[in-house]
């Protein structure tokens, strides 16, 4: 089965039976760019995938429901980025570590729709279990890099992983937040968000006697 509806902005678009929870999540993800995370409706989101208000529903239980599935969606995406960005700690885990950061930013940067579903649009972190895993997936990366990186440190100050991703996660989400977004949202800054970034994790890692 498949159709096609015509839409005077976005041209004739074919669609088939099947993809249409991904037809949803592009629209979503389009409205969001536009409106912000809390601007659209569900009716809305069926307008923009060309498909009756009914249709989603086929799918989707809620506005939520589409809204937590945009979140999984961009959780995976990120847990892939920075797995790939850590690429087991190496040549080092200080070298991993800061490319890591960099995949934060770099992700925040391409994908301000997804990233602002991710963590702006109040969403529960039980919303779905999916949802779940796919949160913890990604921040499994940084302690995991996190772990590895503590046994840098001298033993009698060796800090807990779990303390360091955290601290880590707050420093990289502040500075993507800020300044690294890729909409309006992004503030001006006399340097790269990259520089800022990698010169407060070595000031932290400095601070726990880990050689730079």
């Amino acid at each position: 089965m498949s159709w096609s509806k015509s839409r005077s902005d976005k041209g004739r678009r074919a669609y088939h039976h099947g993809n249409l929870p991904d037809e949803l999540v592009r629209a979503a993800l389009e409205l969001i760019a536009e409106k912000g995370p809390s601007g659209f409706t569900m009716a809305e989101a069926a307008r923009a995938a060309g498909v009756s208000p009914a249709a989603p529903y086929r799918h989707f239980r809620d506005r939520e429901d589409l809204m937590a599935e945009v979140a999984r969606r961009g959780f995976d995406r990120l847990a892939e980025a920075l797995e790939t960005a850590w690429d087991d700690g190496a040549p080092n885990p200080v070298s991993a570590f800061e490319r890591v950061g960099r995949a934060y930013l770099k992700f925040a940067r391409e994908n301000p729709a997804d990233y602002a579903v991710m963590f702006e649009a109040g969403l529960p972190s039980d919303t779905s279990p999916e949802l779940s895993r796919a949160n913890e997936k990604a921040f499994s990366v940084l302690r995991r890099a996190s772990e590895v990186l503590c046994q840098e440190a001298p033993a009698e100050q060796r800090p807990p992983a779990l303390m360091v991703s955290l601290h880590i996660w707050s420093v990289s989400h502040g500075i993507a937040a800020l300044f690294s977004r890729g909409d309006a949202a992004r503030r001006k800054l006399p340097m790269a968000p990259e520089e800022l970034l990698e010169a407060a994790i070595l000031i932290y890692l400095r601070g726990l006697g880990i050689r730079i």
